[in-house]
């Protein structure tokens, strides 16, 4: 991972992540996806939102006007 970024949301669940993802785009938020779960077995491990650091605190505001859990 590039320098700068910052993981902004950790879930079990793909789903609750890209929609995590496609609110801050909408946002003109860069965000991806790293995905941490097993191949074999896709209920051990998390999918992690990362974004870049200056947009953190934009970002949480984000999160908490769409009645996001953090």
């Amino acid at each position: 991972m590039e320098k700068n970024w910052v993981k902004i949301y950790t879930s079990s669940n793909f789903y609750q992540s890209e929609i995590i993802k496609q609110v801050l785009t909408g946002y003109q938020i860069d965000a991806v996806l790293f995905n941490k779960q097993a191949s074999s077995h896709q209920a051990f491990g998390d999918i992690e939102v990362y974004i870049h650091q200056e947009d953190f605190s934009r970002a949480i505001e984000i999160m908490i006007l769409n009645q996001i859990n953090l």
